[in-house]
């Protein structure tokens, strides 16, 4: 049952909570949604079916902007919905999480682990978008597309997936505070990178990036030949639940 929560931002967010087994003292499974995706999507709700059979906790929300949560989507940007996030971790979840990221919720999920390092114990992303708004949206524009996004304050960018996105400024510069590539990224705990070979939102190389990027010990990368950016055929729902058992086990050992 969808349930909400009102954010210290003044945010209402939506979100389905599902509790352990009785006596289950793991992580909690924290779905993070992609950009203009939501937590009735195919990965989220699979996922979720996936961990009430294993007994295990888990969540899933909609970011302000995003499903039924309140707000619009093009008055968000990255760092609203880092707050989202830190607000539903911070007031739901009781222990330690395990992030699955998707598309830009893997950014979120890192922009998480970077702020909440004793709360993360694994992460698990699909598609990692980190610092898409620059090195995506931005670096992509034309003279004439960043003059528009300068002069209007938005530019409205065709989707494969949905209506056209409504990129602002504010979404741009916002981006720039909320960089994980330009810094440095500690990830002290087990981390499975997903990547499908025929993602054409987000290129292998930008997971190649990450995964030299990253600092930790226990890192990897997997390529799935021929999955695309949705990553949600039954082969790649598959794997996601492998990688999450994966990191569950090795933060236990």
């Amino acid at each position: 049952m969808t349930a909400y929560l009102d954010t210290a931002q003044g945010r209402r967010i939506a979100y389905v909570k599902t509790d352990g087994a009785e006596g289950y003292t793991g992580p909690t499974i924290l779905f993070l949604s992609g950009l203009k995706s939501d937590m009735e999507g195919t990965k989220a709700v699979a996922l979720e079916a996936w961990a009430k059979e294993q007994g295990r906790a888990f969540l899933r929300f909609d970011y302000s902007g995003h499903g039924v949560s309140s707000g619009e989507f093009r008055d968000g940007c990255i760092g609203d919905w880092h707050e989202d996030t830190l607000e539903v971790v911070d007031k739901l979840i009781d222990g330690p999480v395990l992030a699955v990221g998707s598309s830009m919720g893997g950014w979120q999920s890192l922009l998480l682990a970077r702020a909440r390092p004793n709360r993360v114990m694994g992460l698990v992303t699909i598609a990692a978008a980190p610092d898409f708004t620059e090195d995506g949206y931005w670096a992509g524009f034309s003279d004439d597309q960043k003059a528009e996004l300068e002069r209007e304050g938005f530019l409205s960018i065709p989707s494969d997936y949905d209506e056209d996105y409504i990129i602002t400024k504010r979404l741009i510069e916002d981006g720039r505070e909320n960089f994980v590539l330009r810094s440095p990224l500690k990830l002290d705990m087990p981390v499975r990178f997903l990547q499908g070979t025929e993602d054409e939102a987000v290129p292998t190389a930008q997971a190649v990036k990450l995964l030299e990027h990253a600092e930790g010990e226990d890192i990897r990368l997997t390529l799935v030949k021929g999955a695309d950016h949705r990553f949600s055929d039954d082969e790649c729902l598959r794997t996601i639940q492998k990688m999450v058992k994966v990191v569950l086990s090795r933060a236990a050992s």
